[in-house]
């Protein structure tokens, strides 16, 4: 007998199915990693359940059970074979020094044996905070909770990151905008085998890559569009941010054009696809969802295009977003007008698109004058 089922949503939110079975899927991942670890970190799992988005959850629970996995692995604290054997006592064994090691010294760079090979991983010191950082709740978690005996995570080194420099957040410039939107529209720089897929999703591509620029969409939050976040005659669409949060964005007559231009043009019936793709947006050749991969890659393909380099050297869909930041600062919008459209937590990561706005000390104080042009004059002639 087969084990896989069929879900099926019975929704009765106003977020629609996919965006319901997307948060499912993730939500499932979290549940099959908790089976896997120990049963006293059952409060544990309740606290993040209610406490971060899912998407974090999981990430704290992967990496919580690769800390697991370790402990089984070295036995310095623990006989237990498998994560879920250990025990509440076996974790009171540890000390700050133990975290401290398997930070610095085993996660920076470990390797995993199998049959034909021996692989190699390493970790940056981005990796290295997030995995700290998974560490830290859950120790002080238990701390709080009455389950040890005393808080170890103020004796965790700390871990320096990189200080974000403006010159290095990649974007394309503004005439290499021009020159991308032209490449979807008329073909130019595509191999004869790109333009047998181009003439039959043109419309789809320049609508894709039209969203992107103006709005600075993430890459899940454009996929997951559908017919039915458009409100054409409210010049507006709805999408769903991180967290689940729902947010209304105003459609600007371009992104309106293009994206009506596709679904009249090119787009199929949807009386034409399956039932759970009806009312999907972006369709991929096989009448299906795009899945992220072909999104990245259709951006790599029409970046490299406007930048005149490589497909391996194109750009992802976050510099899109870079890019968006970048123009609309350029263009005179406030940091704040762009960290609200962008949705950052923080200004200061919207300020360092500001960073690129060109001559800005120059438009500042050519636009601040204390003197009229007519005294100034007056002053020249005096002078004389």
């Amino acid at each position: 007998m087969d084990d896989k089922k069929i879900i099926k949503i019975h929704n009765k939110s106003d977020k629609p199915d996919n965006i319901v079975f997307k948060e499912n899927v993730l939500i499932e991942r979290c549940i099959k990693v908790e089976n896997k670890l120990p049963k006293f970190m059952k409060d544990y799992f309740i606290y993040l359940k209610g406490s971060v988005a899912t998407s974090t959850r999981l990430a704290y629970l992967e990496d919580i059970h690769f800390f697991c996995v370790y402990l089984t692995e070295t036995k310095d604290v623990t006989s237990a074979d498998k994560p879920f054997d250990i025990t509440l006592d076996d974790f009171k064994k540890i000390k700050a020094r133990d975290i401290n090691l398997f930070l610095g010294d085993y996660c920076s760079r470990y390797y995993k044996h199998t049959e034909k090979n021996t692989l190699i991983f390493e970790n940056n010191s981005r990796a290295l905070a997030r995995k700290k950082s998974s560490l830290s709740t859950l120790f002080k978690f238990l701390y709080r909770n009455d389950q040890l005996d005393n808080n170890i995570t103020d004796g965790f080194n700390p871990i320096k990151l990189p200080k974000p420099q403006p010159d290095a957040i990649k974007r394309l410039e503004i005439d290499e905008v021009a020159k991308m939107l032209d490449a979807v529209d008329t073909g130019y720089g595509l191999t004869d085998k790109e333009k047998v897929y181009w003439r039959k999703t043109r419309l789809r591509d320049k609508a894709i890559l039209a969203l992107f620029v103006t709005y600075g969409l993430r890459l899940n939050e454009l996929r997951e569009l559908n017919i039915s976040s458009f409100n054409f005659s409210r010049g507006e669409f709805k999408i769903y941010r991180k967290r689940g949060k729902e947010v209304l964005m105003p459609i600007n007559h371009t992104c309106e054009s293009v994206v009506k231009d596709y679904i009249l043009n090119e787009r199929p019936q949807s009386e034409l696809l399956k039932e759970e793709y009806k009312d999907t947006l972006f369709l991929s050749l096989q009448n299906k969802r795009m899945d992220p991969k072909a999104i990245r890659q259709l951006v790599k393909k029409y970046t490299s295009i406007s930048m005149e380099t490589s497909r391996e050297s194109g750009y992802s869909p976050h510099k899109l977003r870079a890019t968006a930041a970048t123009s609309l600062i350029q263009s005179g919008f406030s940091i704040y007008d762009v960290q609200n459209l962008l949705d950052h937590d923080n200004v200061t990561t919207t300020q360092l698109y500001a960073a690129h706005k060109k001559n800005v000390k120059r438009d500042i104080v050519n636009n601040f004058e204390w003197i009229d042009e007519d005294e100034k004059n007056e002053i020249e002639d005096l002078n004389i």
